[in-house]
């Protein structure tokens, strides 16, 4: 069983030293994979990693927050053995990223690397995963067997043949391969302990949600009233919004330059306890649902994510929200308003600058051009991306992993085999 982690470290730089470290994030952007400083190539089990810089601004009330450092990754296994990985993999390229951050060990060495990477480790409020279980090596693997079916079946004529017979004829080719040995067998996926742990969740959700019933059924009513009442209020409101200066910044000129794209962004969460203390919920429900209900391959019926998470800074002052994603940023909008704008208008919402919403779930997104430049003007520019597996889409990997499926699997009816050649 393999489950996936989303790390996340904040560090703040020390003052004066942002310009050397914007230098150091230059020189890794040409080779995210391969590059002397943090090489996230020869990382095990890393999908996606990012390092981005969050400059010196304000707060909604004029107090001054120090510039930041924050390294994303989202990882096979757990935290603490990728910040291992990390640190040994870094050496002293950990030293030129993180060394201008404030608390770093002058004199580093491996444990005094490790202690600053775990002391500044954070949880994030939410996250999202694609296909929970399926590891960056799976996927790199199912990806490689696609390319070895695909090159045999071009090497031969086969109009004419049965699709039962080029299926045997795959199944030979797998079978008499040493190194494609793995793909006789299926994907091991969550496996038992994984599956046990959703269920005992789930179960737990379910009597919680019973006990506390009879309460939200009285809450629910007049939470939304409150929401309501805020709504009215903050539109009547002119709220200076520090953050959405970002979009002035060269971002698009980063962007569609392979298959998939990064998206980073930060933004201050509207002021008051009610409104920190509904996006805190909200964020809870969302990593719950990514758990317990979108964990296979879409998030609400949007299948281009690989990875999305979002978590707090500042003392809950502001959210960033970054996460890997399919095409073209136009299009990922898109997708989002047509498929689910409640649930921006009810996350995204409590956010300053948002596009008005009622009711917490109508209005807001669905005004597309407002909901579009309050993206792209909260839109971060990611210094450092990589990806494990740049040309491949998220469906892409669905579709390779059912590729395996297949072979690993008795061949079914002639249509079962006929749709799974399909996938060819």
């Amino acid at each position: 069983m393999t489950l996936q982690a989303a790390v996340t470290i904040v560090a703040e730089v020390e003052p004066g030293r942002v310009d050397d470290l914007r230098t150091v994030l230059g020189s890794m952007t040409g080779d995210a994979a391969g590059n002397p400083v943090l090489p996230f190539g020869a990382l095990p089990g890393v999908h996606f990693a990012r390092l981005l810089l969050l400059d010196e601004t304000v707060d909604l009330d004029g107090a001054s927050l120090p510039a930041r450092l924050v390294y994303l990754s989202d990882v096979d296994g757990s935290a603490a053995r990728h910040l291992g990985a990390l640190v040994a993999a870094g050496g002293d390229g950990l030293d030129r990223v993180f060394g201008a951050c404030r608390g770093y060990p002058p004199t580093a060495t491996p444990g005094g690397r490790l202690a600053f990477l775990r002391a500044h480790l954070s949880r994030p409020d939410a996250a999202y995963v694609n296909t929970v279980g399926r590891t960056s090596r799976q996927i790199l693997e199912e990806a490689a067997l696609r390319d070895e079916i695909e090159g045999f079946l071009d090497g031969r004529d086969w109009s004419g043949s049965d699709p039962g017979e080029v299926r045997a004829a795959i199944a030979d080719l797998v079978a008499s391969r040493a190194d494609l040995q793995w793909a006789r067998r299926a994907a091991s996926g969550l496996g038992l302990v994984g599956q046990l742990r959703l269920w005992t969740e789930r179960i737990a959700l379910v009597v919680l949600g019973l006990l506390l019933l009879p309460v939200l059924l009285v809450a629910l009513p007049v939470l939304l009233v409150m929401v309501r009442i805020h709504e009215r209020r903050e539109a009547r409101q002119q709220i200076n919004d520090p953050s959405s200066v970002l979009g002035g910044r060269p971002v698009a000129e980063r962007e569609d330059l392979v298959t998939q794209n990064p998206f980073s962004a930060v933004g201050f969460v509207k002021p008051g306890r009610f409104r920190r203390l509904t996006l805190t919920v909200l964020l809870r429900v969302v990593d719950v649902a990514s758990r317990q209900i979108y964990n296979h391959g879409q998030l609400a019926g949007i299948r281009t994510i690989h990875f999305a998470r979002w978590f707090f800074l500042d003392d809950k002052r502001r959210v960033l929200f970054a996460s890997n994603y399919d095409g073209s940023l136009e299009s990922y909008m898109d997708d989002f308003i047509d498929k689910v704008a409640w649930g921006l208008n009810a996350v995204f919402g409590n956010g300053v600058g948002y596009p008005p919403t009622r009711w917490l779930v109508f209005g807001g997104a669905n005004d597309e051009q407002k909901f579009k430049e309050f993206l792209r003007s909260h839109q971060l520019p990611t210094q450092v991306w990589y990806s494990a597996y740049p040309r491949l889409t998220a469906v892409n990997v669905e579709n390779n992993a059912q590729i395996r499926a297949g072979v690993a699997s008795a061949p079914g009816s002639a249509k079962e085999v006929e749709a799974w050649l399909a996938r060819l």
